[in-house]
This record gives structure tokens, C-alpha cells and sequence, in this order.
């Protein structure tokens, strides 16, 4: 299984953070380094220094990393134009010598969008469903040809579809619990559909849905990455352990019920469990960016072990 460092910018972090966390992401020999797409801090974190933009980010991570895949979980449709995104990923692209994935979903976290003067439209679904068309089709435009796209809520006429990607294509994550829109979504756009934060048997649901949504569309089901995320907690010993949760505010019971928690077996233990309902890939949410050991810790016990 891939496993890849998973984090929330937003609850704070300076760039500087990011970057030593990147780096040992990098060194310690985890697949890659993601992060969300927030401009406003959740829950009782001051949130300082303040938010950063997830493609400015990356961006510079591009250029101070040599391996590791760097993407969004997720990026909301209702903060850029697709144009302009497809843009700035195909750059960030470049920058990093092709090793980008953009995570792509319709956003739901109205008080950001409040606090920094973003529009957030109840059609949002319809959005996600037309940006996904679009960067795709600006993407896989040849050069020299014009792409064009006539939809209800975007319209593109004669577009050089320019910058292209390094990579021949950009991997597109998914992710969604929707019983019919975001397993054909998935189906349609993803190399990887992501679900996140749910449990062993309804991972196994949704990876049942998106398989089928594949095989009505032709799709074999054995060419998308079957992806979860879940929080990351671990120490060696309980007192280890409930000093990491007690750093990011949660209890270490629940923790063990709803996360990756507890002592490094228990860890690989679970994430064996989610092998067996058909997991190729976990995003691991890592939420005190302060505790690189941490991840040392991950990267020795557990990431040889699955």
C-alpha cells in the first residue's frame, strides 16, 4: 500500500512548516504530500499565521522536492475558474518535473467562503461536473488545436489550451460519499477515488459503487487506485500515544475508533483491513505539523510493513 502525508495548512502552518514537513515526507521515503484547500481554520485552533493558497504552496514545494507526488485533497471548484486552474496545475506541473495531482471537489465549508468574499452557489455539484470537463478537455487538446466548451454555467470559445502538463496526464482524485454523481464522476475523470474518514465496511460500499460505476461506463475497475484517508495517530507506548492526541485535541479512544491510532502494530493491523476491502493507497491526515517524529515513527515501523 502507498501511503502519503496528509495535511490541513490551515489549522496553522507557515510555509516554512509545510516545507520541513515536505521535506521529511521526501526523505523518510513516504509516496507523497498533499495538503487541503482551506482559506479559514476549523474548531478551537487559532489558525495562525494565517491561511495559504494550496497551489502557491505546492508550487514552491515543486521546486525544493525531487520525488514525492504533490497534490490537493481537494481542491473546491468554487474558488477558481477552470481556465485559470488548469493553468496554474499544469505550471506547478512543470515545476515539479511532472509529478502533480490535482484533487477536485464541489467544496462545502460556507464560512470560508463568507469570510474572504467567495461566492458560494448551491449548484455546486453542476460545477465540479463542467470544471472536470474542462481542464481535462484544455489538457488533452493537441497542440496547435483550439478546445471549446458550451455549458450552463462555463462557456470556452477557441481556447489554445495552453500551458500543457508535463505528465501526458495530470492524476485527478475524487472523493465522495454520493450514491450515483461521484462514483460515474469517479468512473469518468479519477485515476484515484478517495474515500475518506469512514470505516473498514463502508470503504468497502463505496469501493463496490465506484467499481460498478466503472464496468457500466467500460471502465475496468482495476485501472482506478482505490484510496482512503485517515487521521494518524501513533506512538509507541499509551503515554506516547496520548500526548500526540492530547497535541491535536482529541481523545485517544476515539481515535482508535475512527482513525489510524495506537501503537505502531495496531496501525499496520488496521491498515491490513482496509487491504482486504480493496485499499491500494492511504492519505495519512497529519495534524501537529510541529512533531516530525512523528512521522519518523511512521516511516519506521509502519510504512516497511504494508
Amino acid at each position: 500500500m502507498e501511503l502519503r502525508i496528509f495535511t490541513e495548512p490551515q489549522q496553522g502552518a507557515s510555509y516554512q512548516t509545510l516545507l520541513a514537513v515536505a521535506k521529511a515526507t521526501e526523505r523518510l521515503g513516504f509516496d507523497g504530500f498533499f495538503r487541503s484547500d482551506h482559506y479559514l481554520k476549523m474548531g478551537s485552533s487559532s489558525g495562525l499565521p494565517g491561511p495559504s493558497d494550496a497551489w502557491i504552496t505546492l508550487a514552491g514545494l515543486a521546486r525544493e522536492t525531487e520525488r514525492i507526488r504533490l497534490g490537493t485533497l481537494v481542491s473546491p471548484v468554487t474558488f477558481r475558474l477552470p481556465g485559470p486552474l488548469a493553468i496554474s496545475v499544469a505550471g506547478v506541473d512543470e515545476m515539479s518535473g511532472g509529478r502533480v495531482e490535482l484533487g477536485l471537489g464541489a467544496g462545502w465549508f460556507e464560512e470560508e467562503h463568507t469570510a474572504y468574499g467567495i461566492p458560494f452557489p448551491e449548484n455546486k455539484h453542476a460545477l465540479l461536473e463542467e470544471q472536470l470537463a474542462i481542464v481535462t478537455g484544455l489538457w488533452g487538446t493537441p497542440e496547435g488545436e483550439t478546445f471549446s466548451f458550451e455549458g450552463e454555467h462555463y462557456q470556452l470559445k477557441d481556447s489554445p489550451a495552453l500551458p500543457k502538463p508535463t505528465q501526458p496526464q495530470i492524476p485527478l482524485v475524487i472523493g465522495g460519499g454520493g450514491p450515483k454523481r461521484t462514483p460515474r464522476l469517479a468512473a469518468t475523470y479519477a485515476s484515484d477515488y478517495n474515500a475518506g474518514f469512514i470505516g473498514v465496511d463502508e470503504t468497502r460500499q463505496r469501493f463496490e459503487t465506484v467499481d460498478d460505476a466503472c464496468r457500466k461506463l467500460g471502465r475496468d475497475p482495476k485501472t482506478l487506485t482505490h484510496s482512503i484517508a485517515q487521521v494518524l495517530c501513533v506512538g509507541r507506548d499509551e503515554a506516547e500515544l496520548a500526548k500526540r492526541a492530547e497535541a491535536i485535541g482529541r481523545e485517544v479512544d476515539e481515535l482508535r475508533a475512527n482513525g489510524l491510532a495506537g501503537t505502531p502494530a495496531e496501525v499496520v493491523a488496521k491498515l491490513e483491513s482496509f487491504a482486504a476491502v480493496g485499499t491500494e493507497r492511504a492519505y495519512l491526515q497529519v495534524l501537529d505539523l510541529s512533531d516530525l517524529e512523528h512521522l519518523e515513527l511512521a516511516a519506521a515501523e509502519i510504512l516497511p510493513w504494508v
